[in-house]
């Protein structure tokens, strides 16, 4: 998409279900938490089920300034925020989670605190949950083998938010001051479209998760500093678009084994990888351990972890992007003013 020096930022949300949180978040974006400067917003949808389709339709059929576009299939994270950036016009590409709701001011206070310092390159704001409270989600510390390994024994888990043995929470930081990070946050991460370009965007070969770290520690390598401000507010649900708590954890290992396979060497990344599954298999014998006494869950969440070690510790190979994506099965549809629904019907993406 041609540039338009006119749009000051290209807001970019990847859908996936979670039509509720969707609707929050974009009616955020049209009211109360509509930036001053001059924006536009670009969906892509990672082949939802029905109901966000029909609501992306609605939306994009009453909303002329609103541009879906409607993917058959699951194209992954990374893969769909390139898309769309791609697609997109402004000055400035915001990736925004769709179960985020910006708060007022958001956007237009992260604009500026690039400005302040185009050396930042990637920028981030603070995070709370639904509740008010602080998520340490907005931002994080870059992965080490003494990280990984805190993990592994347990140590992240009994001292949470200890710099020493938690570094990559950074601590009793809350996220409440202007600070340089090793990792800014996918669900709410603005990059000018020239530091975005220069980049890349993000590295397909991350499906999902770990692709905020990797673009991190390419901007760091370039000399860019990112940073996180305060002044931006976003409240995120956090993993309104997983279908388990499994699941979820399963594509976030593979995530960091991608991560270690790229970013260290063999030996390292070997060593790292290890360090993951032992955590694995500490967190399943504690488990286990749990269901003995009866105060374990209905359903196991780390043992299934622990037996797919291998297939996880690959990272991202093509074949397991494969599995998750589904066949191809049509064209990335754009959905636009009154021909919408038509479109869509067309297509079958939309039924009843």
């Amino acid at each position: 998409m041609t540039l338009d020096e006119t749009v000051d930022v290209s807001v970019v949300v990847v859908t996936y279900n979670a039509p509720e949180w969707t609707a929050q978040c974009l009616d955020a974006l049209a009211g109360e938490g509509r930036p001053a400067a001059s924006h536009e917003v670009v969906v892509l949808d990672n082949a939802s089920e029905e109901p966000t389709r029909r609501l992306l339709t609605e939306r994009a059929a009453s909303d002329p300034s609103l541009r879906v576009h409607l993917s058959p299939q699951n194209l992954g994270f990374a893969a769909a925020c390139n898309r769309a950036a791609e697609l997109g016009r402004g000055r400035h590409v915001l990736l925004l989670n769709p179960d985020a709701v910006v708060l007022p001011g958001a956007v237009d206070a992260l604009l500026a605190f690039l400005e302040q310092d185009p050396r930042r390159g990637i920028v981030g704001g603070r995070v709370l949950y639904p509740d008010g409270s602080v998520s340490l989600t907005s931002c994080f510390a870059q992965p080490t083998l003494w990280s990984w390994f805190c993990y592994a024994t347990g140590l992240s888990t009994a001292f949470k938010r200890s710099p020493v043995f938690d570094p990559e929470s950074l601590g009793r930081w809350d996220r409440d001051s202007v600070r340089d990070v090793g990792v800014v946050s996918g669900a709410f991460l603005l990059a000018s479209r020239e530091t975005w370009d220069a980049l890349g965007g993000f590295d397909e070969a991350f499906f999902m998760y770990s692709e905020d770290a990797d673009l991190s520690a390419r901007a760091i390598a370039r000399g860019l500093h990112p940073s996180v401000t305060p002044d931006a507010v976003v409240v995120h649900a956090g993993g309104k678009s997983s279908s388990s708590r499994t699941g979820k954890l399963r594509m976030l290992m593979r995530g960091k084994a991608e991560f270690a396979r790229k970013h260290w060497s063999p030996a390292r990344a070997a060593a790292g990888i290890g360090l993951l599954a032992a955590g694995a298999g500490l967190r399943t014998a504690g488990e286990k351990a749990l269901a003995l006494v009866g105060r374990g869950g209905r359903e196991e969440t780390w043992a299934p972890l622990w037996r797919e070690r291998r297939d996880w510790g690959a990272g991202w190979p093509a074949d397991a992007v494969a599995a998750v994506r589904g066949p191809v099965s049509g064209e990335l549809v754009t959905v636009t003013g009154a021909r919408a629904e038509v479109d869509l019907r067309e297509r079958g993406a939309v039924t009843g």
